[in-house]
C-alpha cells in the first residue's frame, strides 16, 4: 500500500484529536503556533531516522537552502507562541475585576471590534466569564477557579502533566521540563515543589527529577489531560515498534495492537460482558501492575530490563441499521 494514503489516514484522524482538544470544557486554546510546530518536530524526527537534511527537505518539496532556512525562522518564532485574540481577552479580564463592553473594546482597539464582541460572546457561553447587566451597560467579569470547579470546568492539570512526563521521559532536570510545556519556568518549579512534597516525584544529588509510577484514576476530574497524553504516547510507540518489526517474525507476536468491533443491543446475551470489557480490562492489568511493583521494591532493578507497556481502550458508537445492512442480513438467513 501507498504510505501516503496511511499517513493522509494518520493526519486527518489526528487533526480531528486536535481539535477536540483545541475546543474542550469550553476552552480555546490557539493554533497559531501548529503548522511550524509540525514542521520543526517532523523534520527533527525525519532526521533523528538517519535521513540527510537534504533528503528531508526533498520530502518537504524544499531546495535544501530553503528548508535549513525554514528550520532556523520557525526555530526562532517557537520559543515566543503568540497568544490568540480569545486567551489575551480571557487573561485581561481575570485580572481586571469588573470591567464594561466599552473598556475591553478600547484595551483591544487594533482588534476588529465585531471579533472582540465574539469572543466575548464564546468565553461568556463557555463559562468561563459572567456577563453582567444589559444593554449599553453591560459588563464582564471572569470566573474564579473556585467558580469554575463548581461550574464542572477546570484550569489546573500541570501537576500530573509534568508527573507524567517526568516518569516516562525522566530523570529530568527542571530546565528540561521547563522546556517541554509552554509554561513559565515558575509554574513548573511550583508544580514540582508540590509533586515532591506529595512523594509523587523525587530529587536526586544531581538535580534530576524522577518518578517511579504514574497512577490516575479513569473517573478523576483532574488530569484527565495527562492520562489522554499517556494513552496517545502509548499507542504511538507501539505502532512506531510494529513498523519497525516488520517482516521480523520473532519480534512480532509480542509488539503491536488488536481491533475488536462488536454490535450489541438491549437484551443481547453478550450486552454485559461486552460493555464491561474495559472495566475487566483494569482490574485485571491493575492487579498485574501491583504484583510487579510489590516484587521490584523487594529486587533491585537490573542493569538492563524491558518497560513493557499495555493500553486498552474502548468507544461505544450509537448506530442506526442501515437498508444494505438489513438485506445482507436477510440474505443471509
Amino acid at each position: 500500500m501507498d504510505a501516503r494514503v496511511l499517513i493522509d489516514g494518520v493526519v486527518r484522524q489526528t487533526t480531528i484529536l486536535i481539535a477536540q482538544l483545541a475546543t474542550s470544557g469550553g476552552v480555546r486554546a490557539p493554533l497559531a503556533h501548529l503548522a511550524n510546530q509540525v514542521f520543526l518536530e517532523l523534520s527533527r524526527e525525519i532526521e533523528a531516522q538517519g535521513v540527510s537534511k537534504q533528503v528531508s527537505a526533498d520530502m518537504f518539496g524544499l531546495a535544501l537552502r530553503s528548508y535549513r532556512r525554514r528550520i532556523q525562522r520557525v526555530s526562532a518564532s517557537m520559543t515566543d507562541r503568540d497568544r490568540s485574540l480569545w486567551e489575551a481577552l480571557l487573561d485581561y479580564l481575570g485580572k481586571s475585576g469588573v470591567v464594561t463592553r466599552s473598556q475591553v473594546l478600547q484595551r483591544f482597539h487594533r482588534d476588529d471590534p465585531e471579533l472582540v464582541k465574539s469572543v466575548l460572546h464564546d468565553v461568556c457561553e463557555s463559562g468561563l466569564v459572567f456577563r453582567l447587566g444589559g444593554g449599553r451597560d453591560v459588563a464582564y467579569r471572569a470566573a474564579t477557579s473556585e467558580e469554575l470547579s463548581q461550574l464542572g470546568q477546570r484550569t489546573d492539570g500541570l501537576d500530573e502533566l509534568l508527573w507524567l512526563l517526568t516518569y516516562r521521559e525522566g530523570p529530568l532536570t527542571l530546565e528540561e521540563l521547563a522546556e517541554l510545556l509552554p509554561v513559565t519556568r515558575e509554574d513548573v518549579t511550583r508544580c514540582l515543589e508540590r509533586l515532591a512534597v506529595e512523594r509523587r516525584v523525587r530529587i536526586d544529588d544531581r538535580g534530576r527529577y524522577h518518578a517511579s509510577s504514574v497512577v490516575m484514576s479513569p473517573s478523576a476530574s483532574a488530569g484527565w489531560e495527562a492520562g489522554m497524553l499517556d494513552h496517545f504516547q502509548a499507542v504511538v510507540k507501539t505502532l512506531c515498534a510494529r513498523l519497525r518489526a516488520a517482516g521480523d517474525s520473532d519480534s512480532g507476536a509480542d509488539v503491536g495492537g488488536s481491533t475488536y468491533t462488536m454490535r450489541v443491543w438491549p437484551g443481547h446475551p453478550c450486552e454485559d460482558e461486552v460493555r464491561g470489557a474495559l472495566t475487566a480490562f483494569r482490574r485485571e492489568y491493575s492487579a498485574l501492575r501491583q504484583r510487579v511493583q510489590e516484587y521490584n521494591e523487594r529486587h533491585p532493578l537490573p542493569a538492563d530490563y524491558d518497560e513493557v507497556v499495555i493500553y486498552g481502550g474502548q468507544v461505544i458508537v450509537e448506530k442506526e441499521r442501515s437498508d444494505d445492512e438489513e438485506s445482507d442480513e436477510e440474505r443471509e438467513r
